[in-house]
């Protein structure tokens, strides 16, 4: 795990390249705090830089860029967990191994398979490979979009980096995106494929970018995506067994490190199934890392303890107060790159395994997308049936204090998009066009013109709720918190859930099986309560959450902020202060105030 800038530019001199490749990484020290390189060409005005978070081969030969055969050249954020059977594959080939990296591996298999070698990665993964000879530069990143790759080809060059922040150092590239205030107060983050950058934008997941350098020709294709409309199969024992064991070597290759890890224990389903089946792999015991609060309304301590009593592992309770929250608030917003209105939970319990000397912990992101476990997958019925309902009547909901209707304005928009901000969104157009002093026409136009979404109207309801969660939501708002607040203390999350081959598998269950049951995620807690104890799966869901609305409301900083923020900020905080608007709704504002402060 890395994080990784660079840029290639003909009409630059390489001096000044390598003087903002340098700015970009120590931008990004904080997610690679072990090592740091540059690999510099001269003649192609190209750069590459690396700060390195050393997990597998912790020695001096892992140090980055990293280069074979004197042709391909590598920066690279990620793992990939199947590194040790493509290496024998590959040594099998003729190739000859200089250290016990994954980094290797990827120029190797690369040199032998070109860009076919990526469908063959199980892990997450964003790089950039240089191939001297062709003069090409490739911009790859994993299937499920877990780790993040950001670029612009403005001017006649590229240039690449692990966060939007890194690009600070491009001056050319300074333009921010005048959309994305609205973005944020419709969807509480910036979905991709916007940013905060008019000029910068995310690499698609599971897709390459080409970039030749005489030409300056960009080709953009797919190596892998999920699909929810192939074949299906029924379940039975013999089917439950092959996905029960898909996950379990799922975990095991997760387990791979030199450096110590842990799993994050939340005291749910989730977290309580990663970490029973890694504790029953681990020959060491393994590290468990778990917050509490003293309002026991949102404390999970209880359910906390009963796995810990059946688990064989060292575990980590961390007791979270207010005045610790109050005292790291501004940091957080620091570190969240991208603007969000969550992750805030992700920023402490990872800044504990940093202090418990850790560098990767695993986290149960994934469950709830495929299987069913939010409230989106019965609701998803009854927006389709609003869809119905006349817009005269959904639009009168525009002005509600109450959130629901507040939000049903957002049926007039198409296909699953409107149907996501209707059962997740935040503010409503008419809303957010007062907060930003925008028209409503204005708001409705930009929301209409992105994401572009294709219809997913031959999936069945569930599976469109699954997609939604799983591209909308975990993409843009759990996947990005679980990278930059991971990284802003130089830990790996790592995502079970989401290896290859177990999303693979689990796509292909019937939705009526594996949605099916009187509680959410019951495929789950069927294959795995033998292995639980009985209240971890027969319990209401929780979901991993702060006394937010009494912290934020006694904040003295935020309490500055929305002092400071204009009038109609003052209202809302007014209504936050009445109980009628979300703490996730108020943080949104206060990211509005800290980027306008800054």
């Amino acid at each position: 795990m890395c994080r990784i800038a660079g840029m290639v530019h003909p009409g630059m001199d390489v001096k000044n390249i390598e003087q903002t490749v340098l700015g970009m990484c120590k931008l990004l020290q904080h997610g690679g705090p072990d090592d740091e390189g540059l690999y510099t060409s001269h003649a192609d005005h190209l750069v590459l830089g690396n700060r390195r978070l050393a997990i597998l081969d912790l020695s001096s030969a892992g140090h980055q860029p990293m280069s074979y055969q004197d042709r391909y050249h590598i920066t690279y954020n990620g793992e990939i967990y199947n590194f040790r059977e493509l290496k024998e594959e590959l040594q099998d080939l003729g190739h000859y191994f200089l250290t016990h990296t994954d980094t290797e591996v990827i120029l190797a298999a690369y040199s032998q398979w070109n860009t076919h070698s990526f469908s063959k990665f199980k892990g997450m993964f964003a790089f950039a490979i240089w191939d001297n000879h062709l003069k090409e530069l490739l911009l790859v990143r994993d299937a499920a979009g877990m780790k993040p790759m950001y670029y612009s080809t403005a001017t006649g060059g590229m240039v690449f980096a692990s966060e939007i922040r890194a690009f600070k150092m491009v001056s050319y590239l300074g333009e921010a995106d005048k959309n994305w205030p609205v973005y944020l107060m419709a969807y509480g983050h910036i979905p991709e494929p916007a940013t905060t950058l008019k000029e910068v934008k995310p690499l698609h997941k599971g897709c390459f970018l080409k970039y030749e350098l005489h030409s300056g020709k960009q080709n953009l294709q797919s190596f892998a995506h999920y699909s929810y409309t192939k074949k299906k199969f029924v379940g039975g024992e013999n089917v439950s067994n092959e996905v029960v064991n898909t996950f379990t070597n799922a975990v095991e290759r997760h387990l791979i490190a030199d450096a110590p890890l842990g799993v994050f224990l939340s005291g749910g389903l989730d977290s309580g199934i990663i970490s029973s089946v890694a504790s029953s792999l681990k020959k060491s015991r393994l590290n468990s890392l778990s917050l509490y609060f003293e309002d026991e309304e949102y404390s999970e301590k209880k359910y906390q303890d009963i796995l810990l009593n059946e688990l064989q592992c060292t575990p980590h309770q961390y007791l979270l107060g207010e005045t610790e929250f109050h005292a790291n608030f501004p940091a957080i917003l620091a570190a969240m790159d991208m603007p969000g209105c969550d992750g805030i939970n992700t920023w402490f319990i990872s800044k504990f395994a940093a202090q418990e000397g850790l560098k990767a912990v695993l986290s149960g992101i994934g469950a709830d997308e495929l299987f069913g476990g939010y409230p989106s997958f019965t609701r998803i019925k009854f927006s389709g049936l609003l869809r119905h309902v006349p817009k005269m009547l959904t639009s009168r909901g525009r002005g509600s204090s109450i959130k629901r209707f507040n939000r049903l304005s957002y049926l007039q928009l198409n296909g699953i998009k409107g149907t996501y901000l209707f059962l997740r969104g935040h503010f409503s157009p008419n809303d957010i066009a007062r907060q930003l002093g925008n028209s409503e026409k204005e708001v409705w136009s930009i929301l209409d013109q992105m994401p572009v979404i294709n219809e997913l109207n031959d999936l069945q309801l569930k599976n469109q709720a699954s997609w939604m969660e799983f591209n909308m939501y975990m993409q843009n708002q759990l996947l990005r918190d679980a990278d930059v607040m991971g990284m802003a203390h130089g830990i790996e999350i790592r995502i079970p859930f989401l290896d290859d081959e177990f999303v693979r598998m689990v796509l292909k269950i019937d939705p009526e099986e594996k949605y099916g049951g009187p509680l959410p995620k019951q495929w789950l807690i069927d294959r795995y309560k033998d292995m639980l104890p009985q209240p971890i799966w027969d319990r209401p869901k929780m979901g991993f959450s702060f006394p937010f609305r009494k912290w934020l409301t006694n904040s003295t900083y935020v309490k500055e902020m929305m002092k400071n923020g204009g009038v109609q900020t003052q209202k809302n905080y007014l209504k936050f202060l009445e109980g009628n608007l979300h703490w996730s709704q108020l943080m949104s504002l206060i990211i509005l105030s800290n980027r306008n402060e800054a």
